[in-house]
């Protein structure tokens, strides 16, 4: 059994390209070839904190994956990171546990960057004039590492309610890209063009009447019931909406309000896997408005395990 910690795990993720493995995930769940059951959930209040519990396999590989990863949000008053978490892989043929993959949360985070980097580049504009990031945890630094990977605009805009991270975020980023902090979202909403939302929040940040032409959004905040980004009346706005599952996101984060409130019918939603292989409409001129819905998909979390258990 191989047991992989968080340092050989950064190290390893230098040298592979996990994005195609990612893409290739979503591409294999929207055809039907992998089995994910929904998601476990726990939700302590004392303090606030989630535990999210992601698992399955994809057909014909010989692995299956359990992913435990928690947040918990009070954790910078004990100078701790608020994500942690752990990815073991079994044998899909014994059940054999193979390996335990100790990523402290951090897989998570580097799968979901990806997944952003993907959606952009089937949907953001060509023209991509500015880049709005809202959050500046780790998150929101990820999210601009994997997008420079596929998109050329390197003008940032950042908006936070917290001026540490804000700090810390600009001194990170500052050697890839131009980074300004906005005086607030009114500012992202109307001089970037690709916005890419990474908090907790539990209230709309961003409003419908706030949206301009050509937007695209990419939304991975909301991953639970009670989280919300995205104004749900946007979602009436947009020419195009992509979810990663559309199962889990009509349940969880900004799609579910919106279907909740019926401003959105789960007819007009297209899934991404079916966006990267053409079955789905891409972004086709640069007036749209799309927004991708990304609450994270356990074929992630198999794809990215297998990745780093078969580097060792």
């Amino acid at each position: 059994m191989k047991t992989i910690n968080l340092e050989q795990i950064k190290k390893a993720l230098r040298s592979i390209n996990i994005i195609p493995d990612i893409e290739q995930g979503f591409i294999v769940y929207s055809k039907g070839q992998a089995v994910i059951p929904p998601i476990g959930e726990l939700l302590c209040k004392d303090p606030p904190g989630e535990v999210h519990i992601k698992y399955g396999y994809i057909n014909h590989d010989d692995f299956y994956v359990v992913k435990i990863a928690s947040g918990f949000y009070e954790n910078f008053k004990l100078n701790l990171p608020f994500s942690n978490g752990v990815i073991l892989v079994f044998s899909k043929k014994t059940g054999a546990l193979l390996g335990i993959l100790l990523d402290e949360g951090y897989l998570t985070d580097v799968r979901t960057a990806a997944a952003g980097a993907i959606v952009a580049k089937y949907l953001a504009p060509k023209n991509i004039v500015r880049i709005g990031i809202v959050g500046s945890g780790t998150q929101a630094k990820l999210q601009l590492h994997f997008l420079q990977k596929v998109i050329q605009c390197r003008d940032v805009l950042v908006w936070s309610r917290n001026q540490p991270n804000l700090n810390n975020f600009k001194e990170a980023m500052k050697d890839s890209f131009s980074i300004t902090i906005a005086n607030d979202l009114d500012e992202i909403m109307d001089t970037c063009n690709l916005i890419v939302t990474t908090t907790p929040s539990t209230q709309p940040l961003l409003l419908a009447n706030k949206v301009k032409s050509g937007t695209h959004i990419t939304a991975v905040g909301a991953d639970c019931h009670h989280k919300q980004e995205l104004d749900p009346l946007i979602f009436q706005r947009a020419d195009i909406i992509v979810a990663d599952s559309i199962t889990q996101c009509i349940e969880r984060g900004d799609i579910a309000h919106a279907v909740k409130n019926k401003v959105l019918s789960i007819s007009k939603i297209s899934e991404l896997g079916n966006v990267i292989i053409g079955a789905s409409s891409a972004r086709t001129s640069d007036n749209q408005i799309t927004i991708a819905d990304l609450t994270g998909v356990a074929v992630q979390d198999i794809q990215i395990a297998k990745c780093i258990y078969n580097h060792f």
